[in-house]
């Protein structure tokens, strides 16, 4: 009996222990079967990303279907079938075609075409015919490839015949002739320097391939002779300019801030494949005076924000990253989150599901939710409202459907089973990112996206594609400050090769740094 009875305990244990293996290994398959989701989910995402035409709106993603999660009344409303008031009939002169238009800005020409004067006989008579009148029947714009032309300064002498008629001694005067821009070198000027610093920050041109071009007209520049003259021009010209900008910049309340990476061969201390970083600063959409701004760091760390912006009291525009929300941030910078980076969580959730499934997924509603906001901004740009009007429209039209997002994707995270999933980080950043996505309510001016920042990293980003690395880290620093004076340059409505041109034949003679600046009278006039 005793030994039936260890028996049945025996086999008991056995069974429990087995039933708990059981369990284990259920819920270790349940995990990996997780993973491989999450996986798979980041491989399609990966792929969208890669093939699909990108898109961030529903109507897109979700196939042309409008989610019904709004109840306002103006969501509901059909603008078409409001009567409209008759409106007067106005006239409006004839708008020139766009050719026309783009005639205007050319320098012209005209070939004007004769018949030979043994064709100049009339067919009826005999008698000569003369030219009687003249049409433009097409017009051309014809190219001419661009010149490079040996320029000899020379000097003039000037003796006195007096002098060296009664004197034993000759008086001589010589004529004033400009400073080179790089003192003791041969063949640089002005226009050639912006012409190359042209084709490298504006066209994305390495200098490898514009020393290939430079070897078929047969003028022999180096790529090092380039790149030296880049780093002298930055350092003796533009980082004067950098400098008054970034003043400029600092003097705004209201900042964009982004940044982006760059491969630095040469730097003390570490290896060429580690990455460093180029921040980018630009004053918002209501200045007077834009100024965009990149600072090039060997780190992403948080210190580089702040000792870049120190002086400055505002609302500083960012994406979520977390070096914008620490302790070397102070106190008197607001920061203010980015709704595009949300709205573009709950797409990268959408992209790789297939289409007849995506407006039945929970993301569908979050997606719906910032595209309502970003539909109530165009709105708002359409009504022309000022900045207090602006404010107060979106505490009345917008808040209210914030607020409705953070509720539900609150209640979504708290049901959420696997928050390495794309749904899941577009909750976790949500949930997160609160405090910092609700700051675009606490001023009219403010932006509902950091989108205008990440616009001025795409030109860098193109280049860096083109040029890979930066050789040096004094080269990645003129990289950096060359590429704020095109950008500034460009965002004040200036043409980058005349303002470069510009800053270098008035500061090589001479001329103050503050006078130069891309918004004053004279460069506008010049370099327009």
């Amino acid at each position: 009996m005793k030994a039936d009875m260890k028996t049945a305990q025996s086999w008991h244990e056995k069974y429990d222990r087995a039933c708990a293996e059981n369990a284990l290994l259920q819920e270790r398959i349940d995990k990996m079967q997780r993973h491989i989701e999450v996986l798979a989910e980041r491989i399609r995402l990966g792929a969208a990303q890669r093939f699909d035409t990108p898109c961030e709106q529903s109507q897109v993603l979700l196939g042309g279907e409008q989610l019904r999660i709004f109840n306002e009344i103006e969501a509901i409303a059909d603008a078409a079938l409001e009567p409209e008031a008759p409106k007067e009939k106005v006239h409006h002169p004839k708008k020139k075609g766009k050719r026309e238009l783009d005639f205007e800005k050319l320098p012209r020409e005209q070939k004007v075409h004769e018949l030979p004067e043994d064709e100049r006989i009339c067919p009826d008579c005999g008698g000569s015919m003369h030219a009687c009148g003249h049409s433009v029947v097409r017009r051309e714009i014809e190219f001419r490839p661009a010149k490079y032309v040996g320029v000899e300064h020379v000097e003039t002498l000037y003796g006195c015949r007096a002098c060296e008629r009664d004197n034993d001694h000759a008086v001589l005067l010589k004529s004033p002739l400009p400073a080179p821009v790089i003192p003791g070198s041969g063949i640089s000027s002005a226009s050639l320097i912006a012409s190359i610093l042209h084709c490298k920050y504006v066209l994305a041109l390495p200098l490898h391939r514009q020393e290939q071009e430079f070897e078929r007209l047969g003028i022999p520049i180096s790529r090092q002779t380039m790149a030296n003259w880049a780093i002298y021009s930055s350092e003796h010209y533009f980082s004067l300019m950098f400098k008054l900008m970034q003043e400029e910049l600092l003097k705004n309340d209201i900042l964009h801030a982004d940044e982006t990476t760059l491969m630095v061969l040469r730097e003390d201390g570490r290896k060429a494949k580690d990455r460093s970083y180029v921040w980018l600063y630009r004053t918002s959409g209501d200045t007077l005076r834009p100024v965009v701004l990149y600072d090039y760091q060997p780190s992403r760390a948080a210190v580089c924000a702040a000792h870049f912006l120190r002086g400055f009291k505002g609302y500083l525009h960012t994406d979520g990253y977390e070096a914008y929300h620490s302790q070397y941030i102070p106190e008197e910078i607001t920061v203010v989150g980015c709704w595009a980076h949300m709205r573009r969580k709950f797409t990268d959730t959408l992209k790789p599901l297939p289409a007849d499934i995506r407006s039945k997924v929970p993301a569908a509603i979050g997606l719906a939710y910032c595209n309502k906001l970003f539909a109530l901004e165009r709105s708002f740009l359409k009504r022309e409202l000022a900045a207090e009007e602006r404010h107060a429209a979106r505490l009345r039209e917008s808040k209210p459907v914030a607020d409705s997002f953070f509720t539900w994707a609150k209640k979504e995270y708290a049901a959420l089973l696997e928050f390495d999933s794309l749904f899941g980080k577009a909750l976790t950043y949500a949930v997160n990112q609160e405090s910092w996505l609700l700051g675009v309510f606490l001023d009219g001016r403010l932006e509902l996206s950091n989108n205008r920042v990440e616009r001025s990293v795409r030109p860098f980003a193109v280049g860096r594609r083109n040029w890979l690395f930066a050789n040096t880290p004094s080269g990645a620093t003129a990289s950096a400050t060359i590429f704020s004076i095109v950008e500034t340059a460009k965002a004040n409505g200036l043409k980058p090769y005349e303002y470069l041109k510009f800053l270098l034949e008035n500061l090589s003679q001479g001329a103050s740094p503050e006078d130069c600046l891309p918004w004053l009278d004279k460069p506008q006039s010049l370099c327009k």
